[in-house]
Formats: C-alpha cells, sequence, structure tokens
C-alpha cells in the first residue's frame, strides 16, 4: 500500500506562483510514474504533469511552459512549481502513484492522495 499526502495549495494571484508537494509513504512496491492531476466541480479529472521512474516527464498543453513537476528522494516527495498562474487553473490537485507489487505485476495499481486546493483570485 501506498499513501500519499499533498500539501501546498492556497490562495495566489493571477500570474503568480504556488508549489505543491506529495509525501509519499515508503514502500517494498514500485512505482512506475507519479503525476499531478487536477478536478473543478462537475468536470472529469485530468492529467496535469507526470513524472516516470525513469525520468521522462509528460506536460498538459494547458500548463506546458509554466509548470514544472520533479522529485525530491531525500524527503521522498513529489513537487509541482506553478508559474504564471491563470484563471483557468484553480482546481483541486491530486497526487498519482503507479505501483507495482511484484516483478510480473506489469500494470499496477494507481494509488491517490485527498487532493489540494488551489485558488486563483486577486
Amino acid at each position: 500500500q501506498v499513501q500519499l499526502v499533498e500539501s501546498g495549495g492556497g490562495l495566489v494571484q493571477p500570474g503568480g506562483s504556488l508549489s505543491l508537494s506529495c509525501a509519499a509513504s515508503r514502500s517494498r512496491f514500485r512505482i512506475s510514474v507519479m503525476g499531478w492531476y487536477r478536478q473543478t466541480p462537475g468536470e472529469q479529472r485530468e492529467l496535469v504533469a507526470s513524472l516516470s521512474s525513469a525520468g521522462d516527464t509528460n506536460y498538459a498543453d494547458a500548463v506546458k511552459g509554466r509548470f514544472a513537476i520533479s522529485r525530491d528522494n531525500a524527503k521522498n516527495t513529489l513537487n509541482l512549481q506553478m508559474h504564471s498562474l491563470q484563471p483557468e487553473d484553480p482546481a483541486v490537485y491530486f497526487c498519482n502513484a503507479r505501483a507495482h507489487r511484484t516483478y510480473s505485476d506489469y500494470e499496477g495499481t494507481d494509488y491517490w492522495g485527498k487532493g489540494t486546493l488551489v485558488t486563483v483570485a486577486s
């Protein structure tokens, strides 16, 4: 089992910056991909950015060039640096991890945090 706890959400002015952090519990499970998703009321959860264990990154077109995903191995956290925040960015941001129990567990299991709220307003 993998436990994920997000933090760093809050209120920021348009054009401002905010940093999110996801603390992951240490586990024997192998995590292949971690990422950030966001969701607004009545809408589907969408990918913001992901980072694979191999170091490959993937960003949604809407945030590319403004957001940066990274991993801090010393603190066992996944981070999201958000810059030039726009009125379109407010949402609940969720941390995700795909973990594999065994060597033969190719598909893995997705684990989710409870989310942290990001609000963009003056």
